[in-house]
């Protein structure tokens, strides 16, 4: 028997669940009937988005880019709703320099966040879908993973990574079970977007409505994108009508980026 979308018995983690895009997309997959996890670093936070659903969102602190933190996290994950069916690597970091000006410290900061986060996820979730012989692996990446941008050097080759790494894996897990995409949004309504306007703001004496139109401008439909619509893109990637979706990067940006 096929188990529906909303079949409760399904499990799903998401990083970087406290706000923005996460926050977005565990609220749409509790809506679909799924039991979540939230996890990220700030409990207070995660645990004020999971408290209107008590038997169905679950709050653990952890840091993606540390191995042994999100291994905890897993265990903990495991022993409130079981086995991780669904995971969606959406945890991230965007900070902008010009190239020249990028030191080793951030460029590893980028990395660590980005890219190996999602490595140390993703390995500790597949081991039980690959049991179970269904899963679904959903990256949140950006438009930065599919073009380039100027001055987001270490950024764009983060973002770079997790898409190659979500067609690597795609390729290897394709006969067991287990789809493996990514979601790659445009200038979307959350804190990265808020710091970035911040950041035009503080460096060209632009107002915020003169930053938030360039940034808008970028979007062939003149706007930013909302969360909510990034995440009614993961939930569908998370279901049984895509089951035929596997190495995908899917931009959700207006016509920006056209792949």
């Amino acid at each position: 028997m096929t188990r529906t979308d909303a079949s409760p018995s399904r499990h799903a983690l998401v990083t970087g669940g406290g706000s923005g895009i996460g926050e977005a997309i565990a609220l749409a997959l509790v809506a679909a009937g799924m039991r979540v996890t939230i996890v990220g670093r700030r409990l207070e936070v995660l645990q004020a988005v999971a408290a209107p659903y008590p038997d169905g969102m679950h709050a653990v602190q952890a840091d993606v880019a540390d191995a042994a933190s999100v291994a905890a996290a897993f265990v903990a994950a495991k022993a409130r709703f079981g086995p991780v069916e669904v995971l969606v690597n959406n945890a991230g970091q965007a900070h902008s320099a010009p190239f020249a000006k990028t030191d080793a410290a951030l460029w590893q900061q980028m990395l660590a966040v980005n890219l190996t986060g999602t490595f140390h996820c993703t390995q500790a979730a597949l081991p039980d879908m690959v049991a179970a012989r269904w899963g679904r692996v959903v990256n949140v990446v950006s438009t930065a993973g599919l073009v380039g941008y100027a001055y987001v050097a270490a950024y764009c080759a983060a973002k770079h990574g997790v898409v190659g790494l979500t067609r690597s894996l795609a390729m290897e897990y394709a006969k067991k079970g287990v789809t493996v995409n990514a979601v790659c949004p445009g200038y979307t309504e959350t804190d990265i977007l808020r710091d970035s306007i911040a950041n035009v703001m503080a460096k060209t004496g632009r107002t915020e409505e003169q930053a938030r139109a360039e940034f808008a401008s970028g979007n062939p439909q003149g706007r930013i994108v909302q969360p909510a619509e990034v995440a009614d893109t993961v939930r569908w990637l998370c279901g049984d009508g895509a089951s035929a979706m596997t190495g995908q990067a899917i931009a959700v940006s207006g016509g920006e980026v056209m792949h």
